[in-house]
């Protein structure tokens, strides 16, 4: 007797399941597992996986309101993009062309340029400039394969303009079918009204800013988690300041992010396993110590490759080592004006296997599963086992690792969300 389901996807070179560890992310040795189906099918119904199985077995036992013929070509979990800041207005093309002539980003930042560029813009429009302008980027997002996105507040730095950013997260939530994981973080960059009174500023952050995000999320239907994140680096925030930011937030439940060890170390990765933080972003310059210390917490440690190829850096994440240690790895994209407006996770895998030296599958793991765990929906999204939200990509491949070996164009043909296609050739 078949059993009836909404949608069947069928004759697919490879479905790669990406499947949890021990009820977690994929860490050391166990990272790129994918659990390959060949000649495989995907039964989705109510929005969420049933089954992974045989082309042969599936077609016998299941019964579909519609079939999807893969026709030879493979299919993964929608990527999770698990740091971005797409929420801005304008660009700093000139700002790159500074960079090319031998100007650094701390240096741009110091001279009124960077964060702040952005933040001036932001101040200036309406929520309705930043859901038109974003929209416009979360589409491309999905176009290449990313069904879930976090997104940052960060370009406002004052209250009201926090808000507003927030306000045009949240539009954006409702209206798209990408999940949308909203993230406050007033601590991007010390705005030029505080120069020279960095605690001054985190006060602000402290006592008006973080209650006032607070009771603006009270007024939402929230289903993802919601963080509380902070630039913790030398001319941005030091150690002590970005504990206050964070514990800030979580005394009024947000969940911790930080972004740690990007141009220099000042324990913000340390910092993470001890406030049980659910990611430290960036780790480039991570102590070995420090790298230790992430192995052995549930911390999961996000390498951002665009942004130091977008910079002209040649210094990337230690990934072996960190993977070594133990650690849960994964991939952003860390969409922003300034250093990587990138919007594509396989090009993140791409330069991820090239400069980070990880293989095409523990690429694949690190942008899905594990970049799922790193938002806080490891439960719900990121591989396709039953019982997830059926979020999947049908390639214009057979062969998953074209993913990261390819780079340059788009290979997801079609995007399914929720049980539903939602973008397709």
């Amino acid at each position: 007797m078949t059993q009836r389901v909404d949608l069947l996807i069928t004759n697919a070179s490879q479905v790669c399941v990406v499947p949890s560890v021990n009820g977690g992310p994929q860490r050391g040795k166990a990272l790129g597992t994918l659990g390959i189906v060949t000649d495989g099918a995907v039964a989705v119904d109510g929005g969420q996986i049933v089954e992974v199985g045989a082309a042969a077995d599936l077609r016998l036992r299941y019964d579909a309101a519609r079939t999807i013929n893969a026709d030879g070509r493979a299919v993964v979990p929608g990527f999770v993009d698990p740091h971005t800041h797409l929420a801005w207005v304008g660009d700093r093309a000139a700002e790159f062309e500074q960079r090319i002539g031998g100007a650094t980003y701390m240096e741009i930042m110091a001279a009124g340029g960077g964060i702040n560029s952005t933040v001036r813009a932001v101040r200036a429009a309406s929520v309705e400039q930043l859901v038109d302008e974003t929209r416009a980027r979360l589409n491309r997002v999905l176009r290449n394969g990313t069904t879930t996105v976090e997104i940052k507040t960060g370009y406002g730095l004052d209250t009201v303009s926090e808000l507003k950013l927030l306000d045009a997260i949240f539009r954006l939530a409702a209206e798209h079918p990408a999940t949308i994981v909203p993230t406050f973080m007033g601590a991007h960059a010390v705005p030029p009204e505080y120069d020279g009174r960095t605690d001054a500023f985190v006060d602000l952050i402290v006592h008006e800013m973080t209650p006032a995000v607070a009771e603006r999320l009270r007024s939402y239907s929230q289903e993802t988690p919601v963080f509380v994140d902070v630039f913790c680096e030398p001319g941005a925030f030091d150690l002590a300041q970005s504990r206050r930011v964070l514990e800030a937030g979580l005394t009024h439940g947000m969940r911790a992010k930080i972004h740690a060890d990007e141009f220099a170390s000042i324990g913000g990765a340390r910092l993470a396993v001890e406030l049980s933080a659910v990611s430290a972003d960036h780790l480039v310059t991570t102590p070995d110590a420090d790298i230790v210390a992430l192995g052995q917490a549930d911390t999961v440690a996000v390498a951002l490759p665009a942004t130091p190829f977008g910079l002209g850096h040649t210094h990337y994440t230690p990934a072996r080592a960190l993977i070594g240690a133990g650690a849960a790895l994964a991939l952003a994209t860390d969409c922003n004006p300034g250093t990587a407006w990138c919007e594509s996770m396989p090009f993140v895998m791409a330069l991820a296997c090239r400069y980070l030296r990880i293989t095409p599958a523990e690429a694949l793991a690190a942008a899905t599963l594990n970049a799922a765990y790193a938002v806080g929906l490891g439960d719900q999204v990121g591989s396709l086992e039953p019982g997830k939200q059926a979020d999947l990509l049908i390639l214009d491949v057979d062969d998953y690792r074209h993913l990261a070996y390819r780079f340059g164009g788009n290979l997801v043909q079609t995007v399914i969300k929720g049980g539903q296609v939602v973008a397709s050739v």
